[in-house]
């Protein structure tokens, strides 16, 4: 499944919080990007249609809670990124970082621990 950015803001928002109705992602998500109402109800409408959010009717409104977890969509996207960018690899990804000084000292100290944490077998 496929989320374009803009509506990869409107998930964040139901991931932080939900069931949230239409005025309350709005509210979540309008001063960081700028966008009107009926941009977020276009999101929630596009994310409806593709299964990523499910919508319950609460009266006169509907509250959406997220279907599509967090943790598969950026398993999606990651994976994406390697395979795309990286020919699925992520020792070069990693090498692209470190050159491009995008790596600081405690990040080289959490991949190290990582890969000790992997050749210790957990």
């Amino acid at each position: 499944m496929q989320i374009s950015d803009a509506e990869s803001v409107v998930m964040q928002a139901l991931w932080d919080a939900s069931p949230l109705a239409a005025e309350d992602v709005f509210a979540a998500v309008a001063t960081g990007q700028g966008w009107q109402e009926p941009t977020v109800k276009t999101l929630l409408n596009r994310l409806l249609k593709k299964g990523a959010i499910s919508a319950e009717r609460d009266g006169r409104r509907f509250l959406y809670s997220p279907v599509l977890q967090r943790e598969q969509w950026l398993r999606q996207e990651s994976e994406g990124l390697v395979d795309r960018l990286f020919g699925g690899r992520v020792a070069p990804m990693v090498a692209h970082f470190t050159e491009n000084g995008r790596l600081s000292k405690k990040d080289l100290a959490e991949l190290r621990q990582l890969l000790e944490d992997i050749d210790d077998g957990h």
